[in-house]
């Protein structure tokens, strides 16, 4: 973290085929070892998954559950009087997007299906139908929050 300036967020180019900047971040963090092209077939594969699957735009149900799995509120460590708290804050957009695709590829990957494609698939299906265990992380971090209001005076 810089003392001086504020780093200037890079934009991130829009992907070719739905031309969309939340899409090429989904696939940048989908991207393992630098494998940039394996990533997008894995992403639009499920994608076609999806559009068999739910009958309906793959894009909007992508979007639907990138917006399900964004959390409002999230916990932070602070140490006041040599007693540690776990401190509710609310979570930055820019954030919480990357929050939201970081669980969805995680829990994706812990799935039991037999390719990352059909994984996926189900993954965002389920989140756009409020399921699945990137709900579950939301929920579970919200709770955590909600249990811990009580410090929230010890916030900065």
């Amino acid at each position: 973290m810089p003392r001086r300036r504020v780093v200037a967020r890079r934009e991130v180019d829009p992907d070719a085929i739905f031309n969309s900047t939340l899409v090429a971040k989904f696939v940048n963090s989908l991207m393992s070892q630098g494998k940039k092209t394996v990533a997008e077939g894995i992403f639009y594969a499920a994608m076609d998954l999806i559009k068999k699957k739910a009958n309906d735009d793959p894009l909007k149900v992508f979007k639907k559950a990138v917006e399900n799995v964004k959390p409002v509120l999230e916990v932070k460590t602070r140490r006041v009087g040599g007693a540690n708290y776990q401190v509710p804050v609310e979570v930055n957009r820019s954030r919480q997007q990357s929050l939201s695709i970081r669980w969805l590829i995680n829990y994706a990957r812990d799935r039991n299906e037999k390719s990352m494609r059909e994984r996926l698939a189900n993954e965002l299906l389920d989140a756009s139908n409020n399921r699945g265990g990137a709900i579950k992380k939301k929920d579970d971090t919200h709770r955590m929050a909600e249990a811990n209001k009580a410090f929230a005076h010890y916030r900065w």
